[in-house]
């Protein structure tokens, strides 16, 4: 993929991940092309998959949601379907911002948001605790955010 992509391509994405909302004039002012190769530099990228869709990002400090902890979750089974099973329950679960499979000491790294730790223990007890096939948690409560940012760079 990143041999399709030449200088052009890159201020694209670079200012569409600044504001995906930017009129296309102006767009193609900023990159140096006009409209027309933009938009067909633009849908080509998303045919590709490259872009993959356009979305508001919500700030989750002004909802409320201040409080951040990492859940390390070990399973019982670790067969396919078991692991199956699990992903598709969590995906379930509207306060896991992230979940990743992972190598080491436990199966998944869990991102989970909160109002509070009261709300997270509710979210623990009748959210996560209760999916399939857990064993073990284990939490971290972040104390403060250092680098949070969404993937702007290529």
């Amino acid at each position: 993929m990143e041999e399709k992509l030449d200088g052009y391509d890159r201020k694209i994405l670079a200012e569409l991940t600044r504001n995906a909302r930017i009129p296309i004039a102006e767009l193609a002012r900023s990159v140096g092309l006009s409209k027309t190769p933009i938009a067909h530099r633009i849908r080509r990228m998303e045919e590709m998959g490259l872009i993959t869709g356009y979305r508001a990002i919500l700030s989750p400090l002004k909802l409320g949601l201040t409080h951040v902890t990492y859940v390390e979750v070990s399973l019982a089974d670790t067969r396919e379907q078991a692991l199956q099973k699990f992903n598709e329950a969590i995906r379930a679960v509207p306060e896991v911002e992230e979940c990743y499979m992972i190598a080491g000491g436990c199966d998944y790294l869990v991102k989970v948001r909160s109002r509070d730790m009261a709300d997270f223990r509710r979210i623990m007890a009748e959210k996560i605790s209760v999916l399939p096939h857990i064993h073990n948690t284990s939490s971290h409560v972040s104390m403060e955010a250092v680098v949070e940012q969404t993937y702007t760079t290529l």
